[in-house]
């Protein structure tokens, strides 16, 4: 008899009916919060039958018009993941699959373990040039962990990167591995160099408690961490308020926030024009990253995915917007796809953790060009 679960870490499904071999399925709401998108499951006893799956409240999730567009993905060992086609009938998100073994996994991208992210703090600071900084708590009181790599020489830039303040965005985590894994690379020439040049702070999961909950966006009491910065409430956000004290500690010269976008099938950055006081200074430093990245990987566009913020319109709660306006630095929010880069497509893995790992590679080679022009704030 065919089971479904996600009663594990990171899991989010409710199951409605199983007919023969056709699973009704729901996804649940974020702790706390109406919002919902990030389904991960597990289906048993399924070896060799032809599965349907339905996700029959998919018209209610938090960004519907993602689907028509939307491949997930699958796997049998929680390593290796595969995309797979959907349907969407503007009601229900549909996928088939006859699987290989009695069990499989299906999720909106591969997920990024809390187990994972233990061991990759862990493996950061044997090294002899990443320390522990700092540590905030979340509100369950989970780490949050600032990482340093690199000294803090007064001469030095700080960059500052935060990842996964939207919890199912995992690609974002996994940007953070790959830039880990450069930065305390000492083989790595461009590693070499930006620590030579600056200071950099890492943030590899802002929302631990979001994570292990299977939340899409928001943290443990239901807030979405990236329209908080502007309150900043200590028994709310107690994540983004650790954080932003620790930028007035330690000061910010330029700010990366890593996040994944369900609907947009390109990587971009979204700027911060619309905050008070943005200048041509700023102007230019983000137009400046934008074209050296570009041509540094085809990875990444230059399209705007969203419309530039306008004053009248700009949300000071985001982090990008807040940070920029607080330390006057190029700040800017890094986006992926779900699904694939349709100006660079893989009909096999879509946008993948391996990829999402070598764009941030090619961000610190991109950080080397652009580092000498920051202005420095302390």
């Amino acid at each position: 008899m065919i089971n479904i679960s996600s009663n594990f870490e990171g899991g989010n499904i409710k199951l409605i009916e199983i007919a023969e071999n056709n699973i009704q399925l729901h996804i649940n709401d974020d702790h706390n919060s109406a919002e919902k998108q990030w389904f991960y499951f597990q289906a048993s006893q399924v070896k060799n039958l032809n599965c349907k799956f339905d996700i029959t409240n998919a018209l209610d999730v938090s960004y519907p018009e993602a689907w028509p567009t939307c491949t997930i993905v699958y796997s049998y060992d929680r390593k290796h993941w595969q995309r797979l086609a959907t349907h969407y009938d503007e009601h229900t998100l549909s996928f088939s699959l006859k699987p290989e073994h009695d069990i499989v996994y299906f999720s909106l991208f591969p997920p990024y373990s809390y187990q994972r992210h233990l061991d990759l703090i862990t493996r950061a600071i044997i090294q002899d040039n990443c320390q522990l900084v700092a540590c905030g708590q979340s509100i369950y009181n989970r780490p949050i962990e600032l990482l340093q790599i690199g000294d803090n020489a007064a001469n030095k830039k700080n960059i500052w990167v935060i990842a996964r303040q939207h919890p199912a965005e995992t690609m974002a985590e996994w940007f953070a591995e790959g830039m880990l894994e450069t930065l305390l690379n000492s083989k790595s020439k461009d590693a070499c160099n930006i620590l030579e040049q600056a200071t950099i702070y890492i943030v590899p999961n802002m929302n631990p408690d979001g994570s292990i909950l299977g939340n899409l966006r928001t943290n443990g009491a239901g807030v979405d961490l990236n329209r908080s910065w502007l309150r900043l409430d200590p028994s709310k956000e107690p994540e983004s308020h650790f954080v932003f004290k620790q930028m007035e500690k330690i000061g910010v010269d330029l700010f990366l926030d890593i996040h994944g976008d369900e609907d947009i099938p390109y990587t971009f950055f979204a700027g911060t024009e619309g905050i008070k006081g943005y200048s041509k200074q700023l102007a230019h430093l983000d137009k400046n990253f934008r074209e050296i990245l570009s041509q540094i990987t085809p990875d990444f566009s230059q399209e705007n995915g969203y419309e530039p913020s306008t004053p009248d319109t700009v949300d000071m709660g985001i982090a990008t917007n807040r940070v920029a306006q607080r330390f006057n630095c190029l700040s800017l929010t890094l986006e992926m796809p779900f699904t694939d880069n349709k100006y660079q497509p893989d009909s096999e893995l879509g946008w993948s953790t391996d990829r999402s790992k070598r764009l941030a590679e090619n961000i610190i080679k991109s950080l080397n060009i652009i580092v000498p022009e920051l202005n420095h704030s302390s």
